[in-house]
């Protein structure tokens, strides 16, 4: 990192440490305002269960909709985590250290906001026990092992205690930190929390092994998750417009790139709520933008792979589907406004240093990737399902209904009523990572330069 700004330990622990020592009345506020939305989720979700899924906008063939393109959205955002922290953790990438716990705590709340949406979506979420369990041994009833269905909650409840654990491990020396500046009950929860921290070398050498440990092995679940997650649609046999083999990467980098995009949003709002300019700096966003710009361009080469697979397959169906998403209103629409959010405007942007430093830009432009990726998933599942049939006669179409909006609205504000209490009880910025960075950095001969650098053991 080329920026850089001279910090004490006191300064650190009094920035970083602010928000959870202390309470100002905008967070109330806040907490207020997101918790009425969520209410009205909470409230749509009573509705749904009541009355059942006729209050949805589905019917023959479309049964799956907002609910599961809502699903499949914040599975992809909680991929930002492993691939911010155990990716950069792993390549000791520098900049990642403010980044690091954000990312990994949206990840806990999308991930478990994303497990939600298939329960709601049955409108029974109870009977959703019958998925995994045999329910009839009588007549030998059995769940379908073989069902991406099936491998799909142990894939994301697997990913989620993964993504707790790394989150936890990093905690560790902080809350040690905290439990020695709090009394009373926050005192006694903070010193069961930190599980007799005291910071000796022993300590720290199992810290970090701890951590690196559970970086390599959060990998293969984090490319496992939505892998399975594009196997729910790639082997439903009556869906022909989804037999697509490169699913899998597909989905999986599609899912990067709305995951770090989210967390460029995340970084912009922290640094404006909180005020840690001097921890976020143009710098992160110029690095994050650089990647970004990789990460979409390797997932545009395979949308760019699946529409071309559908197309030489000649079959009516893909055909169909083709020109229902790119000539036919409203999916025309859509599919021009998924194409410029995703990639066609923000990637040109991002191209230049100047727009990549200016902290504004990037946040607009990171919201727009989002909603371009929403939309990618909701031309990927409902236009399927429309022109699933042979026969024009059972196609039909699919509107939205005003559960479905309070429902996917909701589940935005409830990520950040959940990041929002994190920040009330833990520092959403890793207080010890700063001040190893202020340990580590140092200025390093180049040639006849000297250039900011670091010095590790």
């Amino acid at each position: 990192m080329q920026e850089r700004v001279q910090l004490s330990d006191a300064q650190i622990n009094r920035e970083l440490l602010s928000g959870v020592l202390h309470t100002p009345m905008w967070f109330w506020g806040l907490v207020l305002l997101l918790g009425a939305v969520v209410g009205v989720g909470v409230l749509a979700a009573g509705v749904l269960i009541y009355f059942g899924v006729g209050v949805l906008g589905l019917n023959r063939p479309v049964f799956w909709g907002f609910l599961i393109t809502n699903f499949v959205f914040w599975v992809g955002i909680s991929h930002a985590g492993v691939m911010i922290s155990a990716i950069l953790r792993l390549t000791q990438a520098e900049w990642r250290r403010p980044v690091t716990r954000a990312a990994e705590v949206l990840t806990i709340f999308a991930l478990s906001t994303a497990a939600l949406f298939p329960l709601i979506h049955t409108g029974r979420p109870w009977r959703a026990l019958y998925w995994v369990f045999p329910y009839d041994f009588s007549r030998g009833i059995w769940p379908n092992v073989r069902s991406p269905l099936i491998w799909d909650p142990s894939a994301i409840f697997t990913y989620l205690t993964g993504t707790i654990l790394f989150v936890f491990i990093a905690l560790v020396p902080d809350l040690g930190m905290i439990r020695d500046r709090t009394a009373g009950w926050r005192h006694k929860l903070y010193s069961v929390l930190s599980l007799g921290w005291e910071g000796n070398p022993r300590q720290w050498r199992l810290q970090a092994v701890a951590g690196i440990l559970l970086s390599a092995l959060i990998l293969p679940v984090f490319v496992s998750v939505h892998s399975i997650v594009s196997w729910d649609f790639g082997m439903a046999i009556a869906v022909e417009t989804w037999h697509a083999t490169v699913f899998a990467p597909y989905f999986v980098i599609g899912a990067v790139h709305s995951g770090v995009s989210a967390v460029v949003t995340i970084m912009a709002l922290l640094l404006w709520i909180f005020k840690l300019k001097n921890y976020i700096r143009p710098d992160h966003f110029d690095a994050l933008g650089r990647l970004l710009v990789v990460v979409a361009t390797a997932w545009l080469y395979f949308y760019v792979l699946d529409f071309f697979f559908g197309m030489y397959s000649l079959e009516p169906q893909e055909l169909e589907n083709r020109t229902l998403i790119m000539f036919q209103w409203p999916m025309s629409f859509l599919f021009v406004l998924f194409a410029l959010a995703s990639y066609l405007i923000p990637i040109p942007l991002w191209l230049s240093k100047k727009n990549r430093r200016n902290i504004p830009l990037m946040f607009w432009s990171s919201i727009l990737v989002n909603i371009g990726m929403w939309l990618e998933r909701f031309q990927i599942i409902v236009p399927g399902l429309l022109r699933k049939q042979a026969f024009t006669f059972t196609w039909a179409n699919y509107s939205p209904t005003i559960v479905e909006i309070a429902l996917v609205t909701a589940s935005f504000a409830l990520v950040g009523f959940g990041l929002l209490m994190f920040s009330k009880f833990f520092p959403l910025i890793p207080v010890w990572e700063q001040k190893e960075g202020q340990l580590l950095k140092d200025d390093v001969q180049v040639g006849r330069a000297r250039v900011p650098g670091l010095v590790h053991d």
